[in-house]
């Protein structure tokens, strides 16, 4: 078993090009001016930690309301719903969104910035699950076979 930290994210803003959509909000009218996607409900960037802060703020609870901002390492190759971000000293988190309400690009986001606003908790994954997860990566059967 491997222990990953999640975050659920209800809100995601990937600073990866322009959006098409109407402009509803100041905050999606500030995404569109600065060229930000925002996938999910728009949020303010205003109060976001860097990823490498969430571990300490974690350090006595096992789960925590946060908004932290993180480079973009990979995303769901299948449809775009979930994807691990950079967290510092060579640690990663995956992230899933809340009731699948919203994906992600299955490509061309690696290396951008994220600013994220959810709940992070710290969970157990089963071996099968893993599995899963790797399936949706892209992962080749050898590599999926070598989880355990």
């Amino acid at each position: 078993m491997k222990h990953v930290l999640f975050i659920s994210a209800a809100l995601f803003i990937a600073a990866c090009g322009s959006t098409e959509k109407p402009v509803e909000t100041a905050v999606e009218a500030e995404a569109v001016a600065t060229g930000v996607n925002t996938y999910g409900e728009a949020i303010s960037t205003d109060g976001a930690m860097a990823s490498s802060q969430l571990y300490a703020a974690m350090e006595k609870t096992d789960s925590l309301p946060a908004k932290i901002k993180a480079t973009i390492n990979e995303t769901c190759k299948m449809k775009g719903c979930w994807m691990i971000v950079d967290m510092g000293d060579g640690k990663e988190m995956r992230v899933r969104f809340k009731d699948y309400g919203f994906f992600v690009p299955t490509s061309g986001v690696e290396g951008k910035l994220a600013i994220m606003e959810g709940y992070a908790f710290t969970d157990t994954l089963s071996v099968d699950h893993l599995k899963h997860l790797a399936e949706d990566a892209g992962k080749t059967p050898e590599e999926i076979a070598a989880i355990t």
